[in-house]
């Protein structure tokens, strides 16, 4: 069908082509017509007259066998279409028949509350991991080069930090963590692993 198609495209394109070249050869004798008349050929005038009409005449037919040839292809090319969204409805289909076929409510419940549970704990897991990895960089860093550091960027940009920085603090988060919350993610990551 496909094949059709580029084939039918291809006429209509041929008889355009046709079309416009019986249009070139109208004006030709159009010329031709006037030269005649120039010089005095009536005869000529007459005859090239004639064959310009004639141009004129078949350069129209073959605009209106392009033009019906053109809408024979358009019917062609929704056939083709249709085919083949036709084709991927009947896949859906049976892809649909399936995935309902296999459909248990109890099952899918069962893994979506397995899959809440597993999420949970991988959250647990990430929380521990997060103030496990923040605790080692505090206690990593001295506070008095943070502190540098932090006035040295506030100078380059121009800001005053000495009014907001507190003078010679040394404390770390890791210090300032509450045990409470310690031991109860110790907890949760050991019920975890259990």
């Amino acid at each position: 069908m496909e094949h059709l198609l580029f084939k039918l495209k291809f006429a209509v394109k041929d008889l355009e082509r046709s079309s416009k070249k019986c249009e070139k050869e109208e004006k030709a004798e159009k010329a031709k017509c006037k030269k005649a008349i120039q010089k005095g050929n009536m005869d000529g005038a007459k005859i090239h007259a004639e064959n310009a009409i004639r141009q004129k005449n078949q350069a129209l037919n073959f605009l209106r066998m392009a033009a019906r040839v053109d809408a024979v292809t358009s019917r062609v090319q929704t056939a083709v279409a249709t085919r083949k969204i036709t084709q991927s409805m009947a896949g859906v289909v049976k892809s649909m028949d399936s995935a309902m076929k296999s459909m248990n409510l109890e099952k899918i419940s069962g893994l979506m509350d397995k899959f809440e549970s597993q999420f949970e704990d991988l959250d647990v897991q990430s929380s521990y991991m997060e103030g496990t990895m923040s605790q080692t960089t505090t206690v990593s860093v001295p506070q008095s080069d943070v502190d540098s550091l932090m006035m040295q960027v506030a100078d380059e940009a121009g800001l005053d930090l000495k009014a907001s920085l507190p003078v010679g603090e040394t404390s770390s988060i890791a210090e300032t963590a509450s045990i409470p919350d310690q031991d109860e993610l110790t907890e949760r990551l050991a019920r975890l692993r259990q």
